[in-house]
């Protein structure tokens, strides 16, 4: 456990439609998977956008963010200032496929043969 947000509950009523634009908003997450040598295998920033969505309720209210070093997820160490919002919702929705936005790993044959370069100019 390195996080844990709590917020009031049903404090008062969120915006419908304000809740609604921000889940048809794209979303994103890096997908990482590692080669059985432990090597990254793939890298990529994905793009995905909840469909079919339902909204049933949405709720705001005052909240608190507690952070905890951890070896994995050292998030404490981040400079929190202030919680912005906080909202608590119920829908029934749909997951979308995603799809790469960007793939990390796609030049890596071109960044090793220019730390090659640089490794044998003694850079």
């Amino acid at each position: 456990l390195c996080a844990t947000g709590t917020m009031g509950y049903k404090h008062r009523e969120a915006d419908h439609d304000q809740v609604l634009a921000s889940l048809a908003a794209p979303n994103f997450l890096i997908k990482i998977i590692p080669h059985v040598d432990g090597s990254p295998r793939i890298c990529e920033l994905v793009r995905y956008y909840l469909t079919d969505i339902t909204l049933k309720e949405a709720w705001t209210a005052p909240a608190a963010l507690d952070l905890r070093p951890h070896v994995m997820a050292d998030v404490a160490k981040l400079p929190v200032l202030d919680i912005v919002s906080a909202v608590h919702f119920k829908a029934d929705l749909t997951l979308g496929l995603g799809e790469v936005v960007h793939d990390y790993l796609a030049d890596r044959g071109r960044l090793a043969a220019v730390a090659n370069k640089l490794e044998k100019a003694g850079a």
